[in-house]
Protein backbone atom coordinates (compact mmCIF):
# COMPACT_ATOMS: atom_id res chain seq x y z
CA UNK A 1 0.00 0.00 0.00
CA UNK A 2 1.62 3.18 -1.19
CA UNK A 3 2.18 5.96 1.12
CA UNK A 4 -1.10 8.01 1.29
CA UNK A 5 -2.65 11.49 2.53
CA UNK A 6 -5.08 10.49 4.74
CA UNK A 7 -2.78 11.32 7.92
CA UNK A 8 -2.26 14.43 6.96
CA UNK A 9 -5.34 15.32 5.55
CA UNK A 10 -7.57 14.33 8.72
CA UNK A 11 -5.31 16.02 11.32
CA UNK A 12 -3.22 13.65 12.47
CA UNK A 13 0.57 13.33 14.45
CA UNK A 14 2.12 15.16 11.85
CA UNK A 15 5.45 14.28 13.26
CA UNK A 16 4.85 10.62 12.74
CA UNK A 17 3.18 11.19 8.81
CA UNK A 18 6.42 13.22 8.52
CA UNK A 19 8.68 10.43 9.89
CA UNK A 20 7.12 7.96 7.89
CA UNK A 21 8.11 9.69 4.50
CA UNK A 22 12.02 9.20 5.33
CA UNK A 23 14.40 6.83 4.62
CA UNK A 24 18.13 7.61 6.28
CA UNK A 25 21.34 6.29 4.78
CA UNK A 26 21.75 4.65 8.55
CA UNK A 27 18.62 2.98 8.03
CA UNK A 28 19.32 0.85 5.29
CA UNK A 29 20.72 -2.46 4.93
CA UNK A 30 22.69 -4.16 1.97
CA UNK A 31 20.94 -6.87 0.76
CA UNK A 32 22.87 -9.83 -0.98
CA UNK A 33 20.38 -12.31 -0.94
CA UNK A 34 17.45 -10.51 -3.42
CA UNK A 35 19.79 -11.51 -6.13
CA UNK A 36 21.59 -14.40 -4.92
CA UNK A 37 19.90 -16.38 -7.22
CA UNK A 38 21.69 -14.52 -10.02
CA UNK A 39 24.92 -16.52 -8.69
CA UNK A 40 23.97 -19.84 -10.12
CA UNK A 41 25.43 -18.49 -13.67
CA UNK A 42 28.84 -17.34 -11.50
CA UNK A 43 30.43 -15.62 -8.57
CA UNK A 44 30.44 -12.28 -10.56
CA UNK A 45 26.45 -11.60 -10.36
CA UNK A 46 26.71 -11.19 -6.45
CA UNK A 47 25.90 -7.81 -5.69
CA UNK A 48 23.12 -5.85 -3.40
CA UNK A 49 20.12 -4.03 -3.51
CA UNK A 50 19.71 -1.07 -0.57
CA UNK A 51 16.26 -0.50 -0.78
CA UNK A 52 14.34 2.77 -0.14
CA UNK A 53 11.36 3.11 -2.10
CA UNK A 54 9.53 0.17 -3.01
CA UNK A 55 11.18 -3.42 -3.57
CA UNK A 56 11.69 -3.84 -7.34
CA UNK A 57 10.84 -6.51 -9.45
CA UNK A 58 13.53 -9.06 -8.64
CA UNK A 59 12.19 -9.95 -4.62
CA UNK A 60 9.10 -9.98 -2.56
CA UNK A 61 10.49 -7.47 0.40
CA UNK A 62 6.33 -6.61 1.67
CA UNK A 63 6.96 -7.36 4.99
CA UNK A 64 10.48 -4.90 5.46
CA UNK A 65 9.06 -2.24 7.18
CA UNK A 66 11.66 -0.04 6.45
CA UNK A 67 10.63 0.16 2.85
CA UNK A 68 8.99 3.86 2.04
CA UNK A 69 5.74 1.77 0.27
CA UNK A 70 5.86 3.06 -3.62
CA UNK A 71 3.22 4.42 -5.32
CA UNK A 72 4.59 5.41 -8.47
CA UNK A 73 8.16 3.85 -8.99
CA UNK A 74 10.74 2.30 -7.16
CA UNK A 75 14.10 3.47 -5.87
CA UNK A 76 17.03 1.73 -4.69
CA UNK A 77 20.87 1.65 -4.62
CA UNK A 78 22.72 -1.07 -6.05
CA UNK A 79 26.47 -2.12 -4.76
CA UNK A 80 28.22 -3.63 -7.12
CA UNK A 81 32.01 -4.82 -5.95
CA UNK A 82 35.22 -4.97 -8.35
CA UNK A 83 34.18 -7.32 -11.16
CA UNK A 84 30.91 -7.73 -10.80
CA UNK A 85 28.03 -7.75 -13.28
CA UNK A 86 24.29 -6.53 -13.65
CA UNK A 87 22.75 -9.77 -16.40
CA UNK A 88 21.34 -8.96 -19.55
CA UNK A 89 17.71 -8.33 -18.85
CA UNK A 90 14.87 -6.89 -19.95
CA UNK A 91 11.89 -5.07 -18.30
CA UNK A 92 9.45 -4.87 -20.94
CA UNK A 93 6.60 -3.25 -18.92
CA UNK A 94 8.71 0.01 -17.55
CA UNK A 95 11.51 2.27 -18.49
CA UNK A 96 14.75 2.30 -15.75
CA UNK A 97 17.03 4.66 -14.76
CA UNK A 98 20.74 4.45 -13.72
CA UNK A 99 22.55 7.55 -11.72
CA UNK A 100 26.24 6.77 -10.50
CA UNK A 101 26.88 7.72 -6.75
CA UNK A 102 30.56 5.70 -6.61
CA UNK A 103 32.87 4.55 -8.75
CA UNK A 104 32.01 3.27 -12.23
CA UNK A 105 29.39 1.09 -14.22
CA UNK A 106 29.90 0.24 -17.36
CA UNK A 107 26.49 -0.26 -18.88
CA UNK A 108 25.56 -1.88 -21.96
CA UNK A 109 22.63 -1.19 -24.66
CA UNK A 110 22.01 -4.76 -26.19
CA UNK A 111 20.27 -5.69 -29.56
CA UNK A 112 20.34 -8.97 -30.17
CA UNK A 113 23.14 -11.78 -29.23
CA UNK A 114 25.79 -10.02 -31.59
CA UNK A 115 25.06 -6.28 -31.06
CA UNK A 116 26.03 -4.00 -28.21
CA UNK A 117 26.96 -0.98 -27.36
CA UNK A 118 28.58 0.04 -23.95
CA UNK A 119 29.15 2.88 -21.97
CA UNK A 120 30.80 3.62 -18.69
CA UNK A 121 29.10 5.93 -16.62
CA UNK A 122 31.02 7.95 -13.42
CA UNK A 123 29.60 10.04 -10.37
CA UNK A 124 26.69 12.05 -10.96
CA UNK A 125 26.32 9.98 -14.54
CA UNK A 126 23.22 9.00 -15.85
CA UNK A 127 21.08 6.58 -18.01
CA UNK A 128 17.72 5.92 -18.94
CA UNK A 129 16.55 2.77 -20.23
CA UNK A 130 13.14 2.94 -22.34
CA UNK A 131 10.65 -1.00 -21.68
CA UNK A 132 11.97 -3.20 -23.96
CA UNK A 133 15.41 -2.49 -24.18
CA UNK A 134 17.60 -4.91 -23.10
CA UNK A 135 20.57 -3.85 -20.67
CA UNK A 136 23.51 -4.86 -18.45
CA UNK A 137 26.09 -3.25 -15.95
CA UNK A 138 29.96 -4.22 -14.96
CA UNK A 139 31.90 -2.77 -12.56
CA UNK A 140 35.43 -2.53 -14.27
CA UNK A 141 37.15 -0.23 -11.56
CA UNK A 142 39.19 -1.21 -8.74
CA UNK A 143 36.40 -0.02 -6.03
CA UNK A 144 32.93 -0.71 -5.10
CA UNK A 145 30.42 1.01 -7.58
CA UNK A 146 27.24 2.54 -6.16
CA UNK A 147 24.43 3.86 -8.30
CA UNK A 148 20.67 4.37 -7.75
CA UNK A 149 18.01 2.44 -9.59
CA UNK A 150 14.27 4.02 -10.39
CA UNK A 151 11.64 1.61 -11.85
CA UNK A 152 9.03 3.72 -13.18
CA UNK A 153 5.96 1.84 -11.30
CA UNK A 154 4.98 0.82 -8.09
CA UNK A 155 6.05 -3.19 -8.75
CA UNK A 156 7.63 -4.10 -11.99
CA UNK A 157 7.18 -6.95 -13.56
CA UNK A 158 9.69 -9.94 -13.39
CA UNK A 159 12.51 -9.12 -15.77
CA UNK A 160 13.10 -11.37 -18.85
CA UNK A 161 16.43 -12.36 -19.74
CA UNK A 162 17.38 -13.21 -23.15
CA UNK A 163 19.00 -16.51 -24.51
CA UNK A 164 22.38 -15.10 -24.80
CA UNK A 165 22.01 -13.79 -21.25
CA UNK A 166 24.11 -16.18 -18.81
CA UNK A 167 20.53 -16.09 -16.54
CA UNK A 168 18.76 -17.13 -19.45
CA UNK A 169 16.83 -20.35 -17.96
CA UNK A 170 18.25 -19.37 -14.19
CA UNK A 171 14.93 -19.38 -11.92
CA UNK A 172 14.75 -18.52 -7.90
CA UNK A 173 14.60 -22.07 -7.05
Amino acid sequence: MPVTTTEYDNGGDLAKYTDSLIATKDSREPDWNTLSFQEKAGPQYRRAQIRYVGSGATGNHDNDNRIIPSGGFTFSNMLLPPGAEGPAHTHHDVEEAFFVLEGEVRVGIHRGPDEVEYRTLGYRDMIVVPAGVTRSLKNEGETDALFCVIIGTQKPQVPTYPEYSPLYGVTRD
